[in-house]
């Protein structure tokens, strides 16, 4: 599982997070994308705050790793939710998909190239 957190300031929320439990973030992929690794292999991504599919998200943004993508994109509106968010590639790392489900809800969805992300 990837988590996020969306900030507006980015830089004010690496230092509040630095301080509160240690964590250190690198810059990794696009510009305003930090990200950090526990000794555990649980990735913690920051990044500038965004919209998806209409939802402004707050709080934590999970991205749940998941073998078939495909399968995930057909089974969500029969199951009450809907894909806010198309399939999409992210250049050597995989590919995600955004939906909300039944409460409005947004989570992720990524097939990553390699096994464990």
């Amino acid at each position: 599982m990837h988590c996020a957190i969306n900030a507006d300031d980015v830089e004010a929320s690496r230092r509040f997070y630095s301080a509160l439990f240690g964590w250190t973030f690198e810059p990794y992929g696009p510009p305003g994308f930090m990200r950090m690794q526990t000794e555990s292999g649980q990735v913690v991504a920051l990044q500038q705050r965004r919209d998806l599919g209409g939802v402004r998200m707050t709080g934590f943004e999970c991205t749940v790793a998941v073998p078939d993508l495909d399968a995930i994109a057909r089974a969500v509106e029969p199951h009450g939710g809907r894909v806010v968010i198309q399939r999409a590639r992210i250049p050597d790392v995989g590919d995600l998909l955004f939906f909300a489900d039944p409460s409005g809800i947004v989570a992720g969805a990524m097939q990553y190239d390699r096994p464990g992300g």
